[in-house]
């Protein structure tokens, strides 16, 4: 995980890019290691200009990266980057926990408020 917490902006971003079920497909291929832009799109029923934007969304936002395949620098291969989607596991562990918290609270509540309302 990050070392520092990220700020609320790159969480908004991470998941403006995920909103899009096209571009979480594509994330969820991309778990099981490196995909060429080619191979990809034959994952979708879709353009190819179609997929090149949505490549394009996730690796404006850093949540794929992009390289060479080889010694043909016009085939691209993408893989993930964890960094975001640390970031994005460690603000939902923080969300987690606040309501863990909040139905404790409100279960100790609610048993409280039960236990009254037999002693009458």
């Amino acid at each position: 995980m990050s070392a520092a917490p990220a700020e609320p902006e790159e969480i908004d971003r991470i998941l403006a890019a995920l909103a899009d079920p096209t571009r979480r497909r594509m994330v969820d291929l991309l778990r099981d290691g490196p995909m060429r832009a080619g191979e990809l799109a034959a994952a979708f029923d879709i353009s190819g200009p179609a997929v090149s934007r949505h490549l394009r969304v996730l690796r404006e936002n850093d949540l794929i990266e992009e390289e060479a395949a080889g010694d043909d620098r016009r085939l691209r291969v993408y893989r993930l980057r964890a960094a975001p989607f640390a970031d994005l596991q460690s603000w939902l562990e923080e969300v987690a926990a606040f309501w863990t918290v909040q139905l404790s609270a409100f279960k100790k509540h609610a048993e409280g408020k039960s236990r009254k309302g037999r002693k009458k």
